[in-house]
């Protein structure tokens, strides 16, 4: 470390004991000695140091994760319901239940959970202000801290799962990163860093007209991609109840479940190519419910992008599937807190201890 680094030995040796004090990194066996000399202690990420809270709110689900500075996910807890039927503050007092649950198991496992970080399918200002969530009925909903919890931020929940992709997966460093909900959102990531947009409200890829005097969307439009290929209507297209259930049927041929996902997966298209000509990005990322249908969606997406994208002919769209499943959001967020103490060692160890 010495060499890569410019520094003393003594230098290097000081850091590493106050990010072992600090519980960032542990020491392990040394390596079997190969020269002359002390074999040098190993080292690794503390799976007992510092850990993250990944919190989502999304139309019919509220969850909550642990994840270890190693990435390990510790406790995940799901409760699944119709937020839109809860309304705002009693929607975000039950996610406070589940916070402390997640909280104190962590705790209980030894873990500091550095902080949390709330993904919501909405426009969300860098105050925390959730100003429009149009599938979950919210309209400048202030997101305060959570009761005797660690400090919280607000993110749109595309964004978290994007980076959360960002983190784990074999991407390109241009991508845009689909979620398919009951809305869909998008993250944009540009040049390996996610794009926000001036205001920080980039990616809402749903809103996209499919067909301007189409069917009315909760927005207060007509025609957006999410009534076309959001969740709900693809399954009331299908005559399914649930996305397994609509994956099996699509599996047995049946007839209807394939037709559904034809007309979403031209949708997509057609939104796909809207992005791809704007952004010049080559791959799209799948994720939500997306992930598991992609077999039934790529040719509608490739069909449309093909006919619709300038630049099809010699360097066509790249589908894939998202890796983190319907948790990316959430993992997102817990990854979040721990990139911060990551990119800031310095003021994790200076914290002040209880």
């Amino acid at each position: 470390m010495a060499t890569v680094t410019g520094l003393t030995r003594a230098t290097v040796s000081a850091l590493v004991d106050d990010l072992v004090t600090g519980g960032l990194l542990t020491e392990r066996e040394p390596a079997p000695r190969t020269g002359a000399g002390r074999p040098a202690v190993g080292l690794a990420v503390a799976p007992d140091g510092p850990a993250g809270l990944g919190l989502e709110i999304n139309v019919d689900y509220r969850g909550a994760c642990v994840v270890d500075l190693a990435g390990t996910v510790r406790h995940r807890l799901v409760e699944p319901g119709d937020q839109r039927l809860a309304g705002p503050q009693e929607a975000l007092a039950g996610l406070g239940r589940l916070a402390a649950r997640a909280r104190a198991l962590a705790e209980a496992d030894g873990l500091t959970v550095a902080g949390a970080v709330l993904a919501v399918p909405g426009l969300v200002t860098a105050g925390g202000v959730v100003r429009i969530a149009p599938n979950l009925g919210w309209q400048d909903v202030v997101v305060g801290e959570l009761p005797g919890g660690p400090a919280m931020t607000v993110d749109n929940e595309a964004n978290l799962a994007a980076l959360g992709e960002l983190d784990v997966g074999d991407l390109p460093r241009d991508f845009v990163y689909v979620s398919g909900e009951i809305g869909i959102g998008a993250g944009i990531v540009l040049d390996g860093a996610l794009y926000r947009g001036s205001r920080g409200w980039s990616g809402e890829i749903g809103h996209i007209p499919i067909d301007p005097d189409g069917p009315a969307c909760r927005c207060g439009a007509r025609g957006c991609l999410e009534q076309y290929a959001g969740q709900e209507a693809v399954l009331r297209a299908a005559g399914s109840d649930t996305v397994a259930a609509l994956a099996i049927a699509a599996a047995a041929g049946q007839a209807a479940a394939l037709d559904a996902l034809t007309a979403a997966g031209a949708a997509l298209g057609t939104a796909v190519a809207t992005v791809v000509n704007l952004l010049d990005v080559r791959t799209i990322v799948l994720g939500g419910c997306y992930a598991s249908l992609l077999p039934w969606l790529r040719d509608g997406i490739a069909a449309e992008a093909g006919r619709r994208v300038l630049t099809a002919a010699w360097s066509p769209v790249q589908l894939r599937a998202a890796t983190l499943g319907p948790d990316a959001a959430m993992l997102g967020a817990a990854g979040s807190v721990l990139r911060g103490v990551l990119d800031d060692p310095a003021r994790w160890l200076s914290r002040p201890r209880p």
